[in-house]
């Protein structure tokens, strides 16, 4: 799980030009949820936004108090994007959470984050929508936080990428019956043998 956690003056979402949250001052947090993440990673992630020191505390001291310290407003954006692993300069999400799945994990953290702070200061955009995003960034201070089992290397495949390369790869291995029968070694007093490659097919044979 990743999350872009900035500290602002006020935020809002608006989904076909109506706004449909807002906060004052606080947290804007643009989280991107892994296929792989799991009710630890949601656990760990909502304990961190809610620790995260960024505010300065009654003496002016800065990164001194978290949004809970200070009573400021939480605003959540889910972003699959920040799952994108480039592949030269296309990005690709295939790390995402799909989105049935997400919707729910997503819901759930949304729960976890009220239930842990105060509900009416958790505020949050619309799952799945095309939305505009206006953050006044307070700082500006930008914080990226990602779950340790969202550490994921690029080469490393998920399950379910591991069957299919398998599957791919079976297919590639396993001739067709055309290919069969064109590598299959001639019969001496096979007429239709090629002169010069009887019993020899290594020359066929596949690396």
């Amino acid at each position: 799980m990743k999350a872009i956690v900035q500290r602002v003056a006020q935020a809002s979402v608006t989904v076909g030009g109506e706004q449909i949250s807002s906060i004052g001052r606080g947290l804007c947090v643009l989280l991107g949820i892994s296929l792989e993440d799991t009710q630890r990673e949601l656990e760990h992630m909502v304990r961190k936004i809610l620790n995260l020191r960024v505010f300065e505390d009654e003496s002016g001291k800065h990164w001194s108090k978290s949004v809970m310290d200070k009573q400021y407003e939480v605003l959540c954006v889910s972003q699959f994007t920040l799952q994108c692993i480039l592949k030269g300069n296309k990005p690709d999400y295939h790390m995402a959470m799909p989105t049935e799945q997400a919707e729910s994990f997503y819901n759930n953290f949304l729960e976890q984050l009220r239930k842990a702070y105060k509900p009416e200061l958790v505020k949050d955009g619309k799952f799945g929508a095309y939305m505009q995003v206006h953050i006044q960034n307070d700082g500006p201070v930008t914080i990226e936080l990602e779950s340790p089992a969202a550490t994921v290397d690029p080469k490393q495949l998920t399950k379910l990428e591991k069957q299919q390369q398998r599957k791919e790869k079976t297919r590639t291995k396993v001739p067709s019956e055309s290919s069969r029968e064109r590598n299959a070694p001639r019969n001496k007093d096979d007429p239709s043998a090629s002169s010069g490659a009887e019993g020899d097919v290594s020359s066929e044979r596949e690396p």
